[in-house]
């Protein structure tokens, strides 16, 4: 992370009110993609990781039994809650949480995060996925930055001061080695995509954990 968390924060939280209309349509095309592919149905429990203003999390709400978004920006929360409330949606829940560190309170059926692991250098997502794996969801959906190929320095979806964004490789592998296999890579760019994971086996264990 080539910021702190704290740096982070302080930067979504200054920018939470205008989020929503600064996004590129390669962003709203991931976002329709992961509320897509996660498809929970009305018993299932979704935890929506770096939840921002919710654009994720209040798109499943209606379909889920319940939605945990998680974000470390507390202004980006509160216009998640401030939607949430202007929907009357009452089964998503937003609270301080990080990638590697969810605050996660309930047992979890599927994990969604949409153009925010980025943020995390390769190590760290590593250890980010391999904590989405821990929460015991049979199905991880990833949009993101992430490189198809080699970047275009002269179109970027991303900015090299605070983002570092994985290849396509680099995530599945993470993903293998926590026992999920990938079965969907969504090209919406060169440079971003969705990504879903599906586990293999009961999900009682998580290779590499203690």
């Amino acid at each position: 992370m080539k910021r702190t968390v704290e740096e982070h924060a302080e930067r979504f939280s200054e920018k939470a009110a205008e989020y929503d209309d600064s996004n590129s349509d390669e962003y709203r095309a991931c976002a329709d993609l992961v509320v897509s592919y996660a498809d929970p149905g009305p018993d299932d429990v979704v935890a929506d990781l770096g939840a921002g203003t919710g654009a994720i999390a209040l798109a499943l709400a209606p379909g889920a039994r319940r939605v945990l978004a998680r974000d470390i920006s507390e202004g980006m929360m509160e216009e998640g809650r401030r939607k949430a409330s202007d929907a009357r949606i009452t089964n998503v829940e937003f609270a301080y949480g990080e990638f590697r560190e969810p605050n996660l309170t309930d047992a979890v059926d599927i994990v969604t995060s949409n153009f925010a692991l980025h943020h995390l250098s390769d190590e760290e997502k590593r250890e980010a996925i391999h904590a989405m794996a821990a929460t015991g969801a049979r199905r991880i959906v990833l949009g993101d930055v992430m490189f198809f190929g080699e970047p275009d320095p002269t179109e970027p979806f991303y900015n090299p001061d605070v983002d570092d964004p994985a290849t396509v490789g680099t995530l599945v592998e993470a993903f293998t080695d926590v026992g999920f296999a990938v079965t969907v890579a969504e090209r919406v760019h060169d440079q971003v995509g969705v990504l879903v994971a599906v586990r293999i086996g009961s999900g009682d264990d998580v290779p590499g954990a203690e």
